[in-house]
């Protein structure tokens, strides 16, 4: 493969200049220690499991039952998503949602169910106007006074807000107006109003981590006086079999990269994995792409290695060496380098090699290169930060 560091000059002796001065990295120890190693082993019964698969097809049914307004299907649909379960009903929430886009009659909407309408098909990729706004500002363009007193009204224009692109004005000032307006209510309002409006000034849901929000939002569902029971009944089983897979990945992961030593052999590097892990978890949290989290939990583990090493400890001269067996891409080049530099090397090969093995099961081997290519990359950037 051609690249900039074709050109790299020969290398130096392994030994380096004991006047060159390395960088000094102080990162922090990892705060988890063997946490996630001892984890309780746990199995879901099969009474659990058939009642998960139960609850799913009465909350299916519901998702897809008629219902006496818009108002309550878009409420159930939200409460779908924030429990953490909609990933189950894809199909059938898009469905509807279509439905709600072209059939809706939105002139005779409500603050409040305008702005959840226009947050829910914008989540979906629907192209619906911030014209639908309008209707709630006076002669004056500010919006109406009266809407002050309908808190959760606000509290959905303040989320739907969040949807925003560039040049939509209407909802920077809806923003900067429901923001005001929740801030001097919240202290009054009574649970669990007050702990949504409380949560979302802090976050909202746009912002959030989809497991991190369901676990709150579990808590406070339980509370509103319109909650199903079914719903949340399944909501609850379906988390902590989730969390339960998640936690049996990551003490994997964990026990993977306890295996690797690293915290001895290489210690000026990070030890990140555990919240590694977490990264990739708030972009891909399902359980089918299970495989998925455990390879790129190890590939930014590696990743950040191969940083500290360029950034934090080698000198440049051990660099070149190092640099040169990435692009190689050769366990015969392990002789090549410093002592300190082989462990990682041969880990970093392993485990895009163990990525190899599991895409030829499906036919997809030829998708790691892509993955090399941008090791490569980065490796570039790192040693030519490093002249």
């Amino acid at each position: 493969m051609t690249s900039q560091v074709s050109q790299l000059p020969s290398s130096s002796p392994l030994t380096s200049n004991k006047d060159e001065m390395r960088p000094k990295a102080d990162f922090q120890p990892s705060i988890w220690g063997d946490l996630f190693l001892t984890c309780p082993k746990k199995d879901i019964n099969a009474e659990t499991e058939q009642r998960h698969q139960q609850l799913k097809e009465e909350v299916r049914k519901m998702i897809v039952a008629p219902m006496n307004n818009s108002t309550q299907k878009l409420n159930f649909i939200d409460s779908v998503q924030r429990l953490g379960v909609s990933y189950h009903f894809t199909k059938e929430i898009e469905d509807e949602l279509e439905n709600i886009y072209h059939n809706n009659n939105d002139a005779e909407n409500d603050i409040y169910t305008t702005s959840l309408r226009f947050r829910l098909l914008r989540e979906h990729g629907f192209n619906v106007s911030c014209d639908v706004f309008n209707k709630f500002k006076d002669e004056q363009g500010n919006f109406k006074s009266s809407m002050t007193s309908d808190v959760p009204g606000l509290l959905e224009l303040y989320e739907a807000s969040y949807l925003r692109v560039h040049g939509e004005d209407i909802l920077d000032e809806a923003i900067s107006f429901t923001t005001t307006h929740l801030r001097l209510v919240v202290a009054s309002l009574d649970y669990p109003l007050s702990e949504q409006v409380s949560h979302a000034l802090k976050q909202s849901i746009r912002r959030g981590l989809p497991r991190v929000e369901a676990r709150h939002y579990l808590s406070v569902y339980h509370d509103i006086e319109s909650h199903n029971k079914a719903l949340l009944e399944f909501a609850k089983i379906d988390f902590n079999m989730l969390q339960l897979l998640h936690r049996k990945e990551l003490s994997e992961i964990c026990r993977w990269w306890k295996d690797l030593d690293f915290q001895k052999k290489l210690p000026y590097a990070r030890d990140r994995v555990v919240e590694g892990y977490f990264w990739i978890s708030g972009v891909y949290f399902e359980p089918q792409y299970s495989l998925g989290r455990k390879m790129l939990t190890k590939v930014i583990a590696m990743a950040s290695i191969v940083d500290d090493t360029y950034d934090s400890y080698a000198t440049y001269d051990e660099l070149i060496p190092y640099t040169n067996a990435i692009e190689r891409w050769d366990i015969k080049c392990i002789d090549q380098l410093p002592e300190y530099m082989k462990p990682s090397y041969k880990a970093l090969l392993d485990v895009y090699e163990e990525m190899e093995q599991l895409m030829a099961k499906h036919g997809r081997q030829y998708r790691v290169e892509y993955a090399k290519n941008a090791v490569y990359t980065s490796r570039n950037i790192y040693f030519i930060q490093k002249r």
